[in-house]
């Protein structure tokens, strides 16, 4: 799963950055995106597309990159979806993401960003191109065939998953812990019973005109 950080290091870049998202499709919570550098390519996790990995492989991949690489993290909560709408909200959530981790990597590396501008070449899961200040190549199915693609997608959902456990607690009717805001039948037969709560996305259907309850 590296051949396409081979290709950008043959192109020129040495730093390779790879991005993803979680959360485009729910209809509660934030899109979450991470971004990633990778300092090492062997683990002992398991390290692909988050959807094919169960939670326990998420965290342990999760924690392995936590030691051997950089990343970075951007959130936009639903409000932000529902003023801009998710295809909106999803490229501002990575810009954050990119940026958040350049400036740690910087940080890290007593390097300046302007420095290391023409050095970044980054890869982005989907049709998602052109919204950064670096050489962007978008990888339809990228978080099954990059490692560093991949490894971002493990931040986002990890980073998502325990912010939908925190809301669980906070709107426990819904059962945000067990979806995690994805329109499963539990979840809409709890929106039908209780209305939306604060996190939910009201442009979404079914939540449009909804009342909304705290």
């Amino acid at each position: 799963m590296l051949a396409w950080e081979k290709k950008a290091l043959l192109e020129g870049a040495s730093i390779v950055i790879g991005v993803d998202e979680a959360g485009r499709g729910p209809l509660a919570g934030p899109v979450v995106a991470g971004a990633v550098i990778l300092r090492h390519s062997d683990y002992k996790a398991r390290i692909d597309d988050s959807k094919k990995l169960r939670p326990l492989q998420r965290e342990k991949a999760f924690r392995e990159i936590s030691e051997k690489a950089f990343f970075g993290v951007g959130i936009k909560d639903n409000n932000y979806i529902d003023r801009e709408n998710i295809h909106m909200a999803t490229l501002a959530a990575m810009k954050q993401a990119v940026k958040n981790l350049v400036s740690k990597f910087c940080r890290l590396t007593d390097k300046k960003e302007k420095d290391i501008r023409k050095d970044i070449c980054v890869l982005v899961d989907g049709l998602f191109g052109g919204f950064l200040p670096y050489k962007t190549i978008p990888i339809i199915k990228g978080d099954s065939k990059s490692l560093t693609i991949a490894a971002a997608s493990i931040v986002a959902k990890v980073t998502r998953d325990a912010i939908m456990e925190q809301y669980d607690k906070k709107y426990p009717r819904y059962g945000f812990s067990k979806h995690k805001g994805y329109g499963t039948k539990n979840h809409l037969e709890a929106i039908e019973r209780y209305g939306s709560c604060l996190i939910h996305r009201k442009t979404f259907a079914p939540l449009k005109n909804d009342i909304c309850q705290d």
